[in-house]
C-alpha cells in the first residue's frame, strides 16, 4: 500500500526529459565542446577570463538546448512568424537609429544593446520552414519568388549596415531551405556558373582591379580591400594582410603533429591576432597540427551529416527543411571560418563553433541543437516516449 504513494526519485523525474534524445548527436558536440575547451585553455588562460567565460556561454547553450528540445516542433513552427518580424522590424530600427561602433551600425539600444542581426540566424530559416510547410503539395514558381523576397529583405538590411559575415550566414541558412524544399537544378546551375565565372575574372584581373585609386561599386571599400587582400595578402603585410599571413605561418608551423599543448609560439606570443574568437583555428593548428585539424573536420562532418540524417527522418516538412537548415549553419560557419583562417576566403568575421569564444554565436548555436533534438524527440514512436512515474 506504501508504495502507491511512494514519491519518484529526482532521477526518476528528471531522466524521462532526456528520453528521445539523439545519442550520436550529443556525442560529436561533447566532443567539439571539449575540443573548444582545450583549445581556449591554451589560448585564453592569460586573456583575461576568456576561458571561464566559455565555460558559463557553453553551459547557457547546454540550457537553451535542453529548453528548446522540449518544445515540439510544432509550436516552434508557430513561433517563426513573430520572430521573423520582430528581426526585420529591430533591422529597420538599427538602419534609422542604431548605434554605430568601429564604422558598422549592427547594434541597438532597447534596454541593453543587442545586434538583431544575429536573431535572423534562427528566424530566417525557421520562417521559410513554416512558409512552404503552408504550401506543401502546392508549390508553385510564384511561392519560391515570394520566399526569395521573405530571404533578400533581411539580407539586405544586414549589408547594409554592413556586417557581410552575418549576411552571408543567413542567406546560406535561408538558400538551404529554398534548395531543400524542391528549387529546380535548372534555376541553381545558371547563377552558380556565374559566380565561378566571375571567382575566375576577379583572380585573373586581379592587378587592374585591386590597383590603387580603383573602386568597386557593387562594395564597400572594406569589402573590396578584403578581397584584394585575399587574393595577394603581400600587398600590405603589416596591415590589412597581417591576418591572413600570421595565420597561415601558425598553420604551417603546427607542421603534421603540431606543437604541443600550450607550445605554440605564434599564439602566445601574440602574432596571431584575435586568437580566442575569429583566429582560434591558427591557434589550434599550430599546438595540435594536421592531425589535430583532421580531427577537427572529421567532428564537423559527422555533425553535419547527424543534422542531415536528422532532416531525412523528419516526418513533416517543416521538420525537415528546418533539420536541412541547421546542417547547412553549421556546415557554413566552420566551412567560412576555416577557409578565412587558411586564406582561401575574405576575412569576414565567423567563429568557429563550439570552439571561438563568443556569446552570441553559443546561444545561436543551442537553439540550433535545441530544434534537431525537438525534431528527433517527435519522430519517437509514442511507446518510446517517456511514461510518467507512478
Amino acid at each position: 500500500m506504501g508504495t502507491i504513494f511512494d514519491k519518484p526519485s529526482l532521477a526518476q523525474r528528471i531522466l524521462p526529459l532526456f528520453r528521445g534524445f539523439d545519442v550520436w548527436l550529443m556525442a560529436i558536440v561533447l566532443m567539439l565542446a571539449g575540443i573548444g575547451l582545450l583549445a581556449m585553455y591554451s589560448s585564453g588562460y592569460d586573456h583575461g577570463t576568456r576561458f571561464v567565460d566559455h565555460g558559463r556561454n557553453m553551459l547557457i547553450a547546454v540550457v537553451l538546448l535542453f529548453v528548446v528540445a522540449q518544445i515540439p516542433p510544432q509550436k516552434i513552427m508557430a513561433a517563426a512568424v513573430p520572430l521573423y518580424g520582430l528581426g526585420v522590424v529591430l533591422l529597420l530600427a538599427v538602419a534609422l537609429f542604431g548605434i554605430t561602433k568601429k564604422g558598422a551600425q549592427r547594434w541597438i539600444d532597447v534596454g541593453i544593446t543587442i545586434q538583431p542581426s544575429e536573431l535572423l540566424k534562427i528566424a530566417m530559416p525557421l520562417m521559410l520552414a513554416w512558409w512552404f510547410q503552408n504550401r506543401e503539395g502546392v508549390l508553385r514558381p510564384l511561392d519560391f519568388f515570394v520566399a526569395t523576397l521573405l530571404l533578400m529583405v533581411p539580407v539586405g538590411l544586414i549589408m547594409k549596415q554592413p556586417d557581410l559575415g552575418t549576411s552571408l550566414l543567413v542567406l546560406a541558412a535561408g538558400l538551404s531551405v529554398i534548395f531543400f524544399a524542391g528549387l529546380s537544378w535548372k534555376l541553381i546551375v545558371p547563377p552558380v556558373l556565374l559566380g565561378v565565372v566571375g571567382i575566375a575574372l576577379v583572380v585573373s584581373f586581379e592587378p587592374q582591379l585591386c590597383a590603387d585609386g580603383v573602386r568597386w561599386a557593387v562594395l564597400h571599400d572594406y569589402q573590396q580591400q578584403r578581397i584584394c587582400t585575399l587574393l595577394d595578402p603581400s600587398r600590405d603585410p603589416l596591415g590589412r594582410g597581417f591576418h591572413i599571413i600570421q595565420g597561415m605561418i601558425a598553420i604551417g608551423a603546427g607542421g603534421v603533429f603540431g606543437k604541443g599543448f600550450m607550445a605554440g609560439t605564434q599564439t602566445h606570443l601574440e602574432f596571431i591576432p584575435e586568437r580566442t574568437t575569429d583566429f582560434i583555428f591558427a591557434a589550434f593548428s599550430e599546438e595540435f597540427g594536421l592531425i589535430g585539424n583532421l580531427i577537427l573536420i572529421v567532428c564537423f562532418l559527422l555533425l553535419v551529416w547527424r543534422s542531415l540524417a536528422i532532416a531525412v527522418g523528419a516526418t513533416t516538412r517543416f521538420s525537415r527543411l528546418m533539420a536541412g537548415a541547421v546542417s547547412m549553419i553549421f556546415f557554413t560557419y566552420a566551412f567560412v571560418n576555416m577557409g578565412m583562417v587558411s586564406g582561401i576566403l575574405p576575412v569576414v568575421g565567423v567563429p568557429l563553433p563550439f570552439v571561438s569564444y563568443g556569446g552570441t554565436a553559443m546561444v545561436t548555436l543551442g537553439l540550433a541543437l535545441g530544434i534537431l533534438m525537438s525534431i528527433v524527440r517527435a519522430q519517437r514512436p509514442p511507446s518510446s516516449q517517456a511514461r510518467p512515474a507512478p
